[in-house]
């Protein structure tokens, strides 16, 4: 069908007879009339009674405007629609996904009798959600008395359409809240309450009243009022079900169900609206505009996670800020701990560094050299937490959700200034950690490879390898870039860890290691109590530095393979580096601009690999924790009055009890 431009076109295109698709695309053409290319709500609203003045004054084309509905509802069931648009076909976060991908990359067709694709085919804008709520009553009254005249009065195809939909969606809310993932979540006394049972009981009543000849306005009135208690019941009974995620961990699949069962519950609430209004057609666009919004939600990827992905998201924070408290030093005791941890820590990276070199002296091929350099990295990073060591840069993601907690608490200037205070502890545990940490691998690595020189006769590196390693850290080339983006791939395993802690505790693992018969007839019952309570303990640290050691051997070897040029800079093995090149070339080093250069590079590589990885937790746990409305002005103002007035409490604590 060729696309018509005016009205006059458009009325007389118009064929009832014609097939589906084309009957379709007369639908399209008109709406997108209505639109006009202005998009502008009043010139739409006059469009639409232009069209209707044009429908009154052609009997004949009314006629046939009657014919192409009467066929439109017969073909297409619009129950689907009003139960069913906006809602997963099948309870699951996978398939929804599939199906938002499918959406968005394939084109539909208007040759379906699926009335949900016809809807997001005809009507697919932000747009059209506001000319259809801007409709007034008259206008809509005349409209239905163009499409179905004898449906004025008395109880019509749409009451019946209504009724279907309402019975769908409850069938769906009574599936869901019987599920056994969801059933066995819910509180004893949701259960005992048993909500969902009388559901469907309560929509059949509805519907006897509504199509009883002889009902009366107060039954009817009573029967709804009672499915919307039950309603409110079954979303209460749902619940409860979060409580249980507090102490045992959040499926993100289980929130999406969750929050399913919720919108049907409200999509339910609406119908019923539409259903008792007496004034069906104002209800009935209203109800239309609002599928218009879910049907631009319902396209939305970013949509999908951000609300299934809130709840892990809060919970990960929350696991990540009792674990940053540790992290933060208060007092001149806990800072002398921080450094002398960091300086094992340092120590332990030395040996790492060496251990890279090494396996560049193996020539492995690219995959498996960032394979074992994964390993070497996962390994080392174990090692430091079995150790009770620190690296400094695996603290920002850990402490920045510690430190949004905080910002609940603000109110007053006290409360300013006391953050302000944990922002100082924050920023001088940092310093401590770094320094710590290069302080100590510089000389290590340097004196280590002294010595392999003086035992082995060769020096751990040759002059052509210390070259690269300067040129490879220089201030002037991408370095800086690599760092922000090491800062990146630590934020990325604090959320593993988060993820991994919190899949631990869903499926209740130190339950079953402490009491599964098999493993305490492996292990015994006191041996596997130990490893069930090692493992709640620290599951998460070495789930982040696993993965953070792969992330930093094959992230580069990949993006490699993709073109994409990018590499790591950590701050503690790139000053190890440097000091295992200095060693190699000797004291000229000092006489090389290459040399400082590099040590030039240094102070910012700490700087981006802390700070981007703190900026990017930070920001996750403001929105998990929904923290809103804070003057952020004020915080700010008070940093700098305290930089100025205190510059030195950012460093090094007081001596007094700061």
């Amino acid at each position: 069908m060729k696309r018509p431009t005016d009205l006059a076109t458009l009325l007389d295109a118009l064929d009832p007879s014609a097939d589906l698709a084309h009957r379709h695309l007369w639908l399209l053409h008109l709406l997108e009339w209505v639109r006009g290319t202005d998009r502008s709500v009043p010139q739409a609203l006059a469009r639409v009674q232009l069209l209707l003045d044009a429908l009154e004054a052609r009997p004949e084309t009314q006629a046939r405007l009657q014919a192409w509905w009467a066929v439109l509802v017969e073909q297409v069931d619009m129950t689907t629609l009003l139960a069913d648009f906006g809602f997963a076909p099948r309870t699951a976060l996978l398939s929804e996904l599939g199906e938002r991908l499918r959406t968005k990359c394939l084109p539909g067709s208007p040759e379906t009798i699926d009335a949900s694709e016809l809807f997001m085919l005809a009507l697919p804008g932000a747009f059209d959600a506001q000319w259809l709520a801007a409709l007034d009553e008259p206008t809509l009254n005349r409209l239905t008395a163009l499409l179905a005249p004898g449906e004025s009065t008395g109880l019509s195809r749409w009451h019946q359409v209504l009724l279907d939909a309402i019975t769908y969606c409850a069938g769906q809310i009574l599936s869901t809240g019987f599920a056994p993932e969801l059933r066995l979540r819910m509180s004893d006394a949701a259960r005992e309450a048993q909500p969902f049972h009388a559901l469907i009981r309560d929509v059949e009543s509805l519907r006897l009243e509504v199509l009883h000849a002889l009902r009366t306005p107060d039954r009817l009135n009573e029967a709804a009022q009672r499915l919307r208690d039950r309603l409110d019941a079954c979303r209460a009974a749902a619940t409860t079900v979060y409580a249980h995620f507090e102490d045992n961990g959040i499926s993100v699949g289980l929130v999406f169900r969750l929050r399913q069962l919720r919108e049907r519950t409200l999509r339910v609430r609406a119908l019923l609206d539409c259903l008792l209004s007496p004034q069906p057609a104002v209800m009935a666009a209203q109800l239309l505009s609002q599928l218009v919004r879910v049907g631009q939600e319902r396209r939305s990827l970013r949509a999908l996670f951000a609300s299934n992905s809130s709840l892990l998201a809060a919970k990960v924070a929350e696991r990540s800020a009792e674990t940053g408290e540790h992290y933060i030093t208060r007092t001149v005791d806990e800072y002398r701990s921080m450094v002398k941890k960091a300086a094992g820590g340092g120590a332990v990276m030395a040996l790492t560094t060496l251990a890279k070199f090494a396996l560049y002296a193996v020539a492995l091929s690219a995959f498996w050299g960032g394979f074992w350099a994964g390993v070497n990295y996962a390994v080392s990073f174990v090692l430091v937490q079995l150790l009770h060591f620190t690296v400094a840069t695996k603290q920002p993601a850990m402490t920045a959700p510690a430190m949004a907690a905080k910002l609940k608490e603000l109110g007053s200037g006290e409360a300013v200034e006391s953050f302000v205070d944990e922002v100082t502890h924050l920023v001088r545990s940092q310093v401590a950690a770094v320094l710590g940490n290069v302080l100590v691998v510089f000389p290590a690595v340097l004196g280590l490879s002294l010595l392999i020189a003086w035992a082995t006769g060769q020096p751990a590196l040759d002059a052509h390898q210390a070259e690269h390693v300067f040129e490879s850290l220089d201030l002037r080339g991408p370095s800086v870039l690599f760092a922000a983006f090491t800062g990146v791939l630590l934020f990325a395993s604090s959320i593993v860890a988060g993820w991994t802690e919190n899949w631990f505790v869903l499926n209740r693992l130190d339950s079953a290691m402490r009491y599964n018969p098999r493993i305490t007839g492996l292990l015994g019952t006191a041996r596997a109590a130990r490893w069930a309570r090692f493992l709640r303990e620290n599951i998460s640290g070495f789930a982040a530095n696993i993965s953070l050691g792969f992330m930093l051997g094959l992230v580069p070897v990949i993006a490699v393979f993709f073109g994409l040029g990018l590499d790591v800079r950590h701050v503690t093995l790139s000053t190890g580096q440097n000091g295992a090149a200095s060693a190699a070339l000797g004291t000229q080093v000092l006489q090389l601009p290459a040399f400082w250069w590099a040590v030039a590079t240094l102070p910012l590589l700490g700087m981006l690999n802390v700070g981007v990885s703190f900026y990017l937790a930070f920001r996750l746990a403001l929105r998990a924790q929904s923290v809103s409305g804070v003057d952020r002005s004020r915080i700010y103002a008070a940093i700098r009055a305290r930089l100025r007035s205190a510059p030195l409490s950012f460093f090094k604590p007081a001596r007094a009890s700061d």
